[in-house]
């Protein structure tokens, strides 16, 4: 049986129907992923199979004892104390007596006196509720995920904060698992770190993201809701999108027979319905039955129909750094970078947040002068400035204040055209092109920060994180249209299929304020970078405790053993018998016929395949090491 089963469910909002007769089943091991426009209905869906909203109509069929935990989209804002409490929240009122447990134990063993009576009373209660094991688990699940519990919640980053919620979660041991956006703010390291998690999570996952590598790696299915319908579709994510096109083209069709049909016998009722008014009120009714159907059609969202106006071509040299160096309250930013930087070069920053990615792009564009070293940019350079933090939107202007300044009229490209007929190529409708900035979600601001961007022309394109809460379908139209670009491009992005896509080099931060430049995308960068630096953010979450010195002096020297040598030498058959096998895993992941066996047995293949994947990694990395310990022997 499903763990859960939505049937012909049903929900509105005062507007057209969200959901229109939905239907889902959840099983135990699937990873499913929901995809659909943004204001669809996704984030709604996961409210209701978590039993925080409840549907108009239709029924929710569950196992019995399934339990249900939700990652949210935002950190809830008054979220506090220490990591350990708020993974021990996740337990309700056990998880509020392990809490006085923890910080009871915490006084006794700093020398108070008074806690002692108090611990007695908490044991008794913890006992009486079967808690101990509860407590294992939270303490268990904080070391799986290389949490410090005592560390305050408020004062960590955005992506240790999500590992935080996630944890505390996963303390409920959940039979499914709802992520909406999980990657969102998240940085590149991070997200690698949580799909290898997921990847290894064993019980059913429900998540929404607009991470195409992400979407790619984890889901075993795809859910497509569109219209208020919900569509499964088994297979990948290159075969959804080809099987999805393919549907949308038959619709279009059957709309556009039934669009011509509905017009013929328009005219055959005005002219010939007089002289045959008796025999004919059969068809006079499929007529208004027609009508009533072509009324109740619901046409797809808009795309996004944007043009980026171009300037006149910039110097050959646009940028050009001399050893620059930044730093803040003491702590290394940059420290002796030069790059040079070419008309038409596309060039990706990476790093983890917080690092100063904002910041080499404020010095390399001369808005922040640096403590050592040269900034010069060069001739003709027209910048537009797409900013994540969005400052440059007045919050309580309305849509169009903030796009037409005043005029009801926008140049592109040398030709006027009327603010509203702008805005809807960006998909706001009149009534939505006069709501205050203040009401927008967060894919609508996105949206706007772009429609105000491309009214000026450029010939530098600066995009710090400009696919931040972007649905998939508006991010890919954003993808091509600065493919399109002819001028520079300088973007910041932990979008791995956004950044292979659009750039030809990296500038990558490496710790300490260094800097280093590759060619290529993200995967570029991924073969090239040191191999020490590969295996520690591919594999790992970031430490939480530095290595003690002792542990350093205690470490055995780099030499190969005859063990070593003996692994060497059988590295290369094992690594051809791997690819062997993911090439035949990948030929059966192809093969049309799979998808119209069961479900599970789709799964397994792509589980299978993935397993080849990690192992053969693993296999060169192993080789890669032995290898460089042999050329230092």
């Amino acid at each position: 049986m499903s763990l859960l089963r939505l049937r012909d469910i049903h929900l509105a909002f005062g507007g057209p129907e969200l959901l229109s007769g939905a239907n889902l089943n959840l099983e135990k091991g699937e990873r499913v992923c929901l995809v659909g426009r943004n204001g669809t209905g996704k984030s709604t869906l996961l409210k209701i199979v978590s039993g925080l909203i409840k549907p108009d109509d239709g029924s929710i069929e569950m196992s019995t004892g399934t339990r249900i935990a939700w990652l949210e989209q935002e950190v809830p804002r008054g979220t506090t104390g220490s990591v350990y409490d708020v993974v021990a929240s996740g337990l309700g009122k056990v998880g509020q007596l392990i809490q006085q447990y923890h910080h009871l134990t915490e006084e006794m063993a700093n020398g108070s006196e008074s806690a002692f009576s108090r611990l007695e009373s908490v044991q008794k209660a913890l006992e009486a509720e079967d808690g101990w094991a509860l407590q294992q688990r939270v303490d268990t699940t904080l070391s799986k995920l290389s949490l410090d519990g005592e560390a305050p919640f408020e004062a960590q980053s955005g992506g240790v904060k999500r590992r935080v919620l996630l944890a505390r979660a996963l303390v409920q041991e959940p039979d499914i698992l709802l992520l909406d956006e999980p990657t969102n703010h998240l940085d590149i390291e991070s997200i690698a770190w949580l799909e290898e998690f997921l990847l290894n999570y064993k019980n059913c996952v429900l998540f929404i993201t607009h991470d195409r590598a992400f979407l790619s790696k984890l889901a075993t299915r795809i859910v497509d809701l569109d219209r208020g319908q919900l569509t499964s579709w088994p297979g990948n994510y290159n075969t959804y999108l080809q099987r999805k096109a393919e549907a949308l083209e038959a619709e279009a069709a059957e709309w556009e027979r039934f669009d011509k049909k509905l017009a013929q016998e328009e005219v055959w009722i005005r002219q010939g319905i007089k002289a045959r008014r008796t025999r004919n009120e059969g068809r006079v009714r499929a007529l208004q039955a027609m009508r009533k159907e072509r009324a109740q059609r619901r046409e797809r969202q808009g795309t996004l129909n944007a043009t980026i106006q171009q300037a006149e071509v910039s110097g050959k040299k646009v940028i050009e750094a001399k050893h620059i160096s930044v730093s803040f309250a003491g702590r290394p930013i940059i420290q002796d970078f030069s790059t040079l930087i070419l008309r038409e070069d596309r060039i990706g920053i990476i790093g983890p947040n917080g690092v100063g990615k904002s910041t080499l792009i404020q010095t390399l564009l001369g808005k922040l002068k640096p403590d050592i070293g040269t900034v010069e940019l060069g001739t003709n350079v027209e910048i537009a400035y797409f900013d994540q933090l969005r400052a440059q939107l007045d919050e309580e202007l309305s849509v169009r204040e903030n796009v037409g300044q005043g005029s009801d009229t926008i140049t592109v490209n040398g030709q006027n055209k009327h603010i509203m007929g702008y805005l809807q190529d960006f998909l706001f409708s009149p009534e939505r092109a006069h709501t205050p900035v203040r009401a927008l979600s967060g894919g609508e601001r996105n949206r706007l920060l772009l429609a105000k961007l491309f009214t000026q022309p450029s010939n530098l394109l600066v995009l710090d994180e400009p696919t931040n809460d972007l649905d998939i379908e508006t991010l890919e139209l954003l993808e091509e249209l600065v493919d399109q670009y002819q001028g520079t491009i300088l973007l910041v992005s932990h979008d791995r299929a956004f950044l292979n896509n659009i750039v030809t080099s990296t500038i990558v931060f490496e710790g300490d304020g260094r800097l280093a430049e590759y060619v290529g995308g993200y995967d570029d960068w991924l073969r090239q970078r040191p191999q020490e630096k590969s295996s520690q953010s591919e594999r790992k979450a970031p430490e939480t405790k530095p290595v003690t010195t002792e542990k350093l002096k205690n470490k055995p020297a780099n030499k190969l053993s005859y063990k070593d040598q003996r692994e060497l030498e059988s590295l290369p058959l094992t690594i051809e018998k791997l690819e062997q096998d993911l090439e035949a895993a990948q030929q059966n992941l192809a093969d049309p016929a799979l998808y119209q066996a069961a479900p599970e047995k789709i799964a397994e293949v792509k589980q299978a395949a993935e397993k080849l994947e990690l192992e053969l990694e693993t296999a060169f990395e192993r080789w890669e090491q032995l290898e460089s310990l042999k050329n230092n022997n």
